[in-house]
C-alpha cells in the first residue's frame, strides 16, 4: 500500500499519485499469469471498476476516498505483473527491482542550497514553495510493493523532469506520460478517462485543453527514455537541463 503525506492535501491535481493501493496476499504473489485477458480476473471485477470510475467522476477533484477506491479496484495483480514484466525488459528496470533502492530521507534545505540550475534545487524549491513534504511509502518486500513505492517516491521528481505543473492540466499531462511509460497501468489510464468524462459532462469547454495535455504528455513519454529505476539521489547536483537532455525529455511549448 502506498502512503502519501496528509499534512497538506494534494489537489486532484496531485491526486495520486500514488496509488497502487494493492492488497497483496502471499498466495497470490506466486501466481503465474498465463493469459493476457481480464477474463481471469475475479467475477464482477468489470462492474466494480465501472462503479469506481463513476464514483470518482461524481466526486470533487482531489477526493482521496474516491481515488483510493479507484486504485484498489483497478490495480489488479494481472496488470501490475504486466507492468513489472515490461520494466524488467530494460537493464535499468531489471537492476531497480534487484536492488530495490529507495530515495530515503531527503534534506530539502540541503538540496535548496545547491546551485539554482540543479535538479536537487528545482525539486526542493518545488516542494518548499508548495509547502509539501517528499512522498513516502511503506515497507517493501516484493516487486509489487517496490513498483508502488518507487513511483510514489519519485512522483514529484517526474513533475520536475517533465516540466508538468501541479494544476489540473499539468496533472493530466503527467498522467498521459505515465501511461506512455508504463503501458499497462489501469490506474493512470482510468484517471485520464475520469478527467475526459468530467469534461464531457460538466465542462465541455475544457475538452480541447485536456486533449492537448494528453497529447503532449503521451508524446513526451514515448520519446523519453524510461524513467523508472533511475537512482535520482546520484543526480541531485547535476544541472536539470543536462538531466533532461540525457533522458531525451523535450519540453512542450505551452
Amino acid at each position: 500500500m502506498l502512503i502519501w503525506d496528509e499534512k497538506k492535501p494534494r489537489a486532484d491535481s496531485d491526486q495520486l499519485k500514488l496509488l497502487y493501493h494493492v492488497k497483496l496476499k502471499d498466495k497470490v504473489l506466486t501466481k503465474v499469469f498465463k493469459e493476457d485477458s481480464v477474463a481471469q480476473l475475479e467475477s464482477g471485477w468489470h462492474d466494480s471498476a465501472l462503479e469506481s470510475i463513476i464514483n470518482i467522476v461524481r466526486a470533487p477533484d482531489g477526493d482521496f476516498e474516491s481515488i483510493g477506491n479507484l486504485a484498489n479496484t483497478v490495480a489488479d495483480l494481472h496488470s501490475l505483473q504486466k507492468i513489472i514484466e515490461l520494466l524488467h525488459s530494460t537493464p535499468q528496470g531489471k537492476q531497480a527491482f534487484e536492488r530495490r533502492s529507495r530515495l530515503g530521507d531527503i534534506d530539502l534545505q540541503k538540496l535548496y542550497r545547491l546551485p539554482p540550475n540543479t535538479l536537487g534545487y528545482a525539486y526542493a524549491e518545488h516542494l518548499l514553495k508548495n509547502n509539501l513534504q517528499p512522498l513516502h511509502s511503506g515497507q517493501v518486500e516484493n516487486d509489487y510493493q517496490f513498483l508502488g513505492a518507487h513511483i510514489t517516491e519519485t512522483h514529484d521528481i517526474w513533475h520536475i523532469i517533465t516540466g508538468c505543473d501541479t494544476n489540473i492540466l499539468g496533472e493530466i499531462q503527467l498522467e498521459a506520460f505515465y501511461v506512455a511509460q508504463l503501458h499497462f497501468s489501469r490506474f493512470w489510464l482510468a484517471l485520464l478517462a475520469k478527467n475526459l468524462v468530467k469534461a464531457a459532462i460538466y465542462d465541455i469547454e475544457v475538452s480541447t485543453k485536456y486533449m492537448d495535455a494528453i497529447t503532449k504528455g503521451w508524446l513526451m513519454g514515448k520519446q523519453s527514455v524510461p524513467l523508472f529505476g533511475i537512482e535520482w539521489n546520484s543526480l541531485w547536483s547535476k544541472p536539470l537541463e543536462n538531466v533532461r537532455s540525457d533522458l531525451n525529455i523535450i519540453l512542450c511549448e505551452t
